[in-house]
């Protein structure tokens, strides 16, 4: 039997039940952007790397007010939020050339939502041929890029908004 190494995953497996702080809440309040993978900042809302990603440059887009409702969210949250996937789109078109792309929101645990009191929306972009015998066989996702150089290469794409660059 051949063993895949994903040593990273430990964090996420460990820490599972044990953090009662929303990470969509927490990370935002900390400055450190680059080690929490915060990609962009609005006035509502912000934009994130997965650190368990589906595939390379898998984001997530969430407003910064604790909720799980979409309907509860204002309508200038809305705009921003809807704006930011757009942006999202746009920088990992620019940086990856995807094929195509996921977008996905999981509204509660019974709908699969990882985070169910915090609204999130998943961008996993896709290329053509990029599943692969590993998903099937062995429940596994082979990941082509750190974190980190994903981060670096989509920070600077989201100039028009980011006051930083």
């Amino acid at each position: 039997m051949k063993q895949l190494w994903a040593p990273w995953r430990m964090e996420y497996i460990a820490g599972l039940g044990q953090d009662d702080d929303c990470i969509f809440c927490q990370k935002p309040r900390q400055d450190q952007d680059e080690k929490n993978l915060i990609l962009w900042r609005g006035e509502s809302c912000f934009a994130m790397l997965n650190r368990f990603p589906y595939n390379t440059g898998h984001l997530l887009i969430a407003p910064y007010r604790h909720t799980a409702q979409l309907a509860e969210i204002s309508e200038r949250e809305r705009l921003e939020f809807w704006e930011l996937v757009q942006e999202a789109l746009r920088a990992l078109q620019v940086t990856m050339n995807p094929d195509g792309f996921n977008l996905g929101m999981n509204l509660g645990r019974a709908a699969g939502a990882g985070i169910d009191a915090h609204l999130h929306l998943h961008i996993v972009p896709r290329w053509n041929g990029d599943t692969n015998f590993m998903p099937v066989l062995d429940d596994t996702k082979v990941i082509s890029e750190s974190l980190e150089k994903t981060y670096r290469k989509l920070k600077p794409e989201f100039f028009y908004r980011n006051p930083d660059n």
